[in-house]
């Protein structure tokens, strides 16, 4: 393969600059080993329009000169090792772009971060991670044998930093989570639970959709290995774990992606394409490969190195089609109550089309018993239909439409629901149209939506049977079934 590093090889960069590198996660990012008899960490960086990068830390009093890494031929990557490094060291890249500026990055590949509102990057202990004591054999081994579209599925979506807090307002720690979380849900009769904000992400009141270190855990509930207790644990107990993934956006911090080498590196050029103005992100370039690859590696981290069973792809309409990311009065459901989506015509982003096949594709082929979930508003078609025929590839479609046209209908007083029943009938004309979801998600109770209860109309006990009968009709539906804690 030859070597153009003592690390990297020229297949390693070549696969890199096509896209096609899905473990790219072990080459960049930070990495302790022993370089020439010396003990110390690998560190390796995307930058490709970067004048100069330099590893700056607490190991080095945060200098900006001291350590340099050099640009490896015309990968546009930067390396260097450093001597003496030990796990846990905080860590960033001072780069230096076309303009001159300097600007200090967290590691887009680091696989731990400081609390915030610290926003370093930390070396993790990956032998310490790789080397993790899994007791989850015969959960993968059953998941492996199982068809998840035959297999009844019960969903609880749960974000743990408002789920449970300690009694001095502290958040729990991801072990102490797995037991509670795990008697709760045993206790509810869910099979799996999908949880919100575990990507690194800078603001506590948020759910975490505004990702910083897509390859780290968050630090407000441990460290990663406390993280892998949390899913072994629950696997141990035959609960599927879903994580929440955002690869429609990341946000504009200083320390995150945005500009990472001094110009638009993971998001488009044109201003125009790369604002998303309805959130206040960015939007990924899907047309570069290097984007891509970064994004399809993260995915297969989650699940290799943390036994995720399935990913909540978050905002898939938004990356479909470029004026559902710029105007939320645009976004259209397969409802009764919206219609539009048999009229509307919406831009067409073919790269993103192009981006989640090949998710898609990869994942199927690698793990074909991982679900890979779509959080979709639009009406696009084929979304669970296999790429080999032309559809995306996602094993479950959330239906938004059902959910609006339900919710719709049970706020309405009884006496006026017999104008309305339609509501609660259209759905089943493409309940099999695609492989569905039935959400009852977080997305209905935020900005002042009011609880599910609130939501039912007439005194507090005729909410409680009104909201019972939603749960009774959810339950009867044909589709996989999300609740929100």
């Amino acid at each position: 393969m030859g070597r153009i590093s003592p690390f990297l090889t020229v297949a390693d960069c070549y696969q890199f600059a096509h896209g096609t590198h899905y473990e790219i996660y072990r080459k960049l990012g930070a990495h302790p080993t022993v370089c020439r008899g010396e003990t110390g960490v690998y560190f390796a960086a995307w930058a490709p329009r970067a004048v100069s990068v330099h590893v700056t830390g607490s190991f080095n009093g945060w200098s900006t000169s001291r350590h340099p890494m050099t640009r490896i031929a015309d990968s546009g990557i930067f390396e260097c090792f450093i001597p003496d490094i030990l796990p846990g060291t905080a860590y960033m890249y001072a780069i230096r772009g076309l303009d001159g500026t300097a600007t200090m990055k967290a590691d887009p590949y680091g696989f731990q971060a400081e609390l915030r509102p610290a926003a370093a990057s930390l070396v993790a202990d990956t032998a310490r991670m790789e080397n993790y004591s899994w007791t989850d054999s015969d959960w993968i081994t059953a998941r492996q044998t199982q068809d998840p579209i035959q297999t009844p599925w019960a969903v609880y979506e749960v974000h743990p930093g408002s789920w449970k807090q300690a009694a001095d307002g502290s958040f729990l720690n991801y072990r102490q989570l797995a037991h509670e979380l795990a008697d709760y849900v045993t206790a509810m009769g869910y099979t799996h639970v999908e949880m919100m904000g575990i990507s690194e992400h800078p603001f506590d009141g948020s759910w975490g959709y505004q990702v910083t270190g897509y390859y780290a855990p968050t630090s407000r509930y441990g460290s990663p290995g406390d993280f892998m207790y949390l899913i072994d644990h629950l696997h141990s107990r035959k609960i599927g774990v879903i994580l929440d993934w955002v690869p429609a956006h990341f946000p504009k911090d200083d320390h995150g992606l945005a500009m990472f080498d001094g110009t638009p590196t993971y998001e488009y050029w044109d201003p125009a394409r790369a604002d998303q103005p309805q959130w206040g992100t960015r939007i990924f370039d899907y047309r570069t490969p290097q984007v891509t690859n970064f994004l399809i590696a993260n995915a297969l981290y989650w699940v290799e190195q943390y036994h995720i069973d399935g990913l909540r792809v978050d905002a898939v309409a938004s990356m479909l089609c470029e004026d559902l990311a710029k105007d939320s009065e645009q976004y259209t459901v397969c409802s009764l109550g919206d219609p539009s989506h048999q009229n509307h015509r919406h831009t067409e982003r073919p790269e993103a089309v192009r981006f989640l096949r090949q998710l898609n594709q990869v994942m199927a082929q690698r793990h074909p018993d991982v679900a890979m979930i779509a959080e979709d508003s639009s009406a696009w078609p084929g979304v669970t239909c296999p790429v080999s025929q032309g559809g995306l590839g996602f094993t479950f479609k959330w239906n938004m439409g059902w959910m609006h046209d339900t919710l719709d209908y049970m706020k309405l007083p009884p006496m006026l629901r017999s104008q309305h029943s339609q509501r609660m009938t259209f759905g089943m004309t493409y309940a099999f149209s695609e492989q569905y979801m039935l959400p009852l998600s977080h997305d209905e109770v935020v900005h002042l939506k009011r609880s599910l209860l609130n939501k039912m109309p007439g005194p507090v006990t005729d909410q409680i049977a009104n909201l019972k009968l939603t749960y009774a009709f959810m339950m009867g539906h044909p589709g996989k079934k999300l609740l929100f804690m």
